[in-house]
């Protein structure tokens, strides 16, 4: 949600989140960034949409050339520094995702995991297009989701989180159906399959959905234009 990870979640208490993961939500974190890496070149620019303290950058940059990772949170920014060292080929830079400040086709690649679509609390058809403007004509655009079968292991990690005291309690009232509601106003759904495929068609894109190991679906899309 646009301005609740800058004010409640971000830096060391975004980091705590990830390292309280249960097991199974830590083999769907790194089954997304294993992906990810499948679809990059040792040649590839990289920007990275809600980059939070790095921990998806980082692990980019083991093959892309370089990574650009964008974040509304400067604490989270400063930490991402920190744990990309002062010889990585990872920048970091303060951004919104719907107005970035990069020239056109900028990019070979923009990706945007950890159904960044629905937790940014942004216009997801503006973000799409600015994505789309940055990355040059034959690169790609990723952007992933929950699976909806992920959603046991989904609602446990959030209570771990509300019980650690990162976000406020679940309301159990409002939560389901795909979508975590918490009592001091996070809320967050999901995109289907179905759901990503119509907001491409509104676009004018082809895309590819693919289930990567019952917990996340990708959404890839190839910016049209001359190779």
């Amino acid at each position: 949600m646009e301005g609740y990870y800058e004010a409640k979640l971000s830096g060391e208490g975004l980091r705590q989140c990830y390292e309280i993961a249960p097991p199974r939500v830590q083999q769907y974190l790194e089954a997304e960034i294993q992906f990810v890496l499948s679809r990059l070149r040792r040649t590839d620019v990289v920007l990275e949409l809600g980059c939070g303290y790095g921990r998806v950058a980082v692990r980019l940059a083991e093959i892309a050339k370089r990574v650009v990772g964008i974040d509304t949170s400067c604490e989270s920014l400063d930490l991402a520094q920190q744990l990309a060292g002062p010889s990585s080929t990872c920048e970091f830079r303060e951004m919104n995702a719907v107005d970035l400040a990069f020239p056109a086709g900028e990019f070979d690649a923009v990706v945007c995991v950890q159904n960044g679509l629905c937790a940014f609390g942004v216009d997801r058809v503006e973000l799409i297009r600015e994505a789309l403007r940055v990355t040059r004509p034959g690169g790609r655009l990723l952007f992933s989701s929950y699976s909806e079968g992920f959603w046991p292991h989904r609602l446990s990690w959030f209570e771990a989180q509300a019980k650690a005291g990162l976000v406020g309690e679940i309301d159990y009232t409002a939560t389901g159906d795909g979508v975590i509601v918490c009592v001091d106003g996070f809320s967050v759904g999901l995109l289907t399959p179905e759901a990503l495929r119509s907001l491409c068609a509104g676009l004018g894109l082809d895309c590819e959905i693919v289930e990567v190991e019952g917990s996340s679906v990708f959404c890839e899309v190839i910016v049209p234009g001359a190779v």
